[in-house]
């Protein structure tokens, strides 16, 4: 077998690799016109495909850039809203206290004014009723006074002008007694 392809190669016949001239001729020809074919086709149409993807890639980037502008610019009004709510809140806060205050020393000034009107009322109440037992303790002292004396003089003392000037000396008499005593302490 060795023998046949030396002897085919010494004949000088055609190499089987390299391919014949009308072969490699038709070839360029296919390839040409592939070539054509995909310059004036397919590259143009995948250069607009490329070119549209491109344009929408840096369309979505710039949209991208303004949104985040905008989100920034959002970002920093909520942050001037948020710190003049916190101003807000502390002055309404402020208010609320000082007028807490108010109310307070209002309520204690009414108290002590009602505090006082009782008591005023009540000292007058009680000096109202001192008086009343006062007249009605002379009544019954002149009366005791009357029939003491009755009895001591056996005298009846039957005119009033008379026994009531006797009670308001007995009266007089025990009072300023009673304003010694209190002056000799």
């Amino acid at each position: 077998m060795l023998k046949s392809v030396v002897i085919a190669a010494a004949e000088g016949s055609h190499n089987p690799l390299i391919p014949e001239w009308p072969d490699i001729i038709g070839a360029l020809i296919c390839f040409i016109i592939i070539l054509f074919f995909f310059w004036k086709l397919v590259l143009p149409r995948m250069k607009k495909l490329l070119d549209e993807r491109a344009e929408a890639i840096e369309g979505n980037i710039e949209k991208a850039d303004e949104a985040q502008r905008k989100a920034e610019a959002l970002l920093e009004e909520y942050t001037a809203q948020l710190a003049d709510a916190r101003a807000e809140a502390g002055k309404i806060r402020e208010t609320a206290r000082t007028d807490g205050q108010k109310i307070v020393a209002e309520a204690r000034e009414a108290a002590a004014t009602e505090a006082a009107r009782v008591t005023a009322q009540a000292q007058a109440q009680l000096e109202a009723e001192r008086q009343t037992a006062l007249v009605q303790l002379r009544g019954e002292v002149g009366s005791l006074a009357i029939d003491l004396a009755s009895t001591v003089v056996r005298e009846a003392l039957d005119e009033d002008k008379r026994a009531q000037a006797i009670v308001d000396r007995f009266l007089a008499d025990l009072e300023a007694d009673e304003q010694k005593a209190g002056s000799g302490n």
